[in-house]
């Protein structure tokens, strides 16, 4: 996939955690992603930058969004349900307001400046909640399985059915092959996002910023399986979208 973008290859900022985290000697806490995320922004033709979080947050996010050429929101821990305006089920007990004004900020600069962007999983609900949306915070009370989260570090398997014409169908198609899911939350409500992808039981998979933009988010994992056609194709759509936006014709006098 990475011959297909040429000339100087774009940065890609990835959003990232802060936790606790054992390595070799080490115990502390650490800013880290699992390495499949800058994998798949590698294969794709970008050079993957981690994002952890920097305060004060609007003015760092400016900061570092004037040097990219793309942004993905990474997946993790639920979004605040504060940020939506809900008490907190009791399965919400691990959140991480630190991220969730990192990214909020990270989308901000991001807007204003017209970056493409890519969410996935956490970050495709909080692009919903910024946009004034909310989240069902417990799937299962809704769907009535838990299939979209198995359970400790195991990924589900999820199929979607993708509306034809959208964004999402130009890169992978009317029916992408089976996704790797880990998520209890789910988007409600997503104000001017248009829905593009559904699970068969109904749960929104996909949803895209119309226009000319690239501002898509999948509440799969597509960097977990960039062996797969489909979701190697979203991850070069990206970094082509990242190509272009860096590109000298474009007008875009930063990057």
């Amino acid at each position: 996939m990475g011959s297909e973008v040429e000339g100087t290859r774009p940065v890609v900022g990835l959003s990232s955690y802060r936790e606790p985290a054992t390595w070799g000697l080490w115990s502390a806490s650490a800013d880290l992603l699992p390495t499949s995320y800058a994998r798949a922004v590698e294969a794709a033709g970008g050079v993957p930058l981690l994002l952890p979080p920097t305060t004060p947050y609007g003015d760092a996010a400016r900061a570092v969004v004037a040097r990219l050429d793309g942004l993905v929101v990474s997946g993790g821990a639920d979004v605040d349900p504060e940020q939506y305006g809900e008490e907190r089920h009791p399965t919400v007990t691990t959140t991480r307001p630190d991220r969730d004004a990192w990214e909020l900020a990270l989308l901000d600069a991001a807007e204003e400046r017209g970056l493409p962007v890519l969410g996935v999983c956490r970050g495709m609900q909080l692009m919903a909640v910024r946009a004034g949306g909310r989240l069902v915070q417990h799937l299962p009370d809704v769907v009535g399985h838990a299939g979209h989260d198995p359970g400790g570090d195991a990924y589900g398997s999820v199929t979607a059915r993708v509306e034809p014409g959208s964004r999402l169908a130009t890169l992978v198609g009317d029916g992408p092959e089976p996704g790797h899911c880990h998520h209890h939350q789910a988007v409600a409500d997503h104000p001017g996002f248009t829905p593009v992808a559904w699970a068969p039981d109904g749960t929104l998979e996909a949803m895209e910023l119309p226009g000319d933009r690239f501002c898509l988010a999948v509440q799969w994992h597509p960097e977990e399986g960039t062996d797969s056609t489909s979701d190697a194709a979203l991850l070069a759509g990206l970094v082509a979208a990242a190509h272009a936006f860096a590109a000298p014709d474009t007008g875009n006098p930063t990057s």
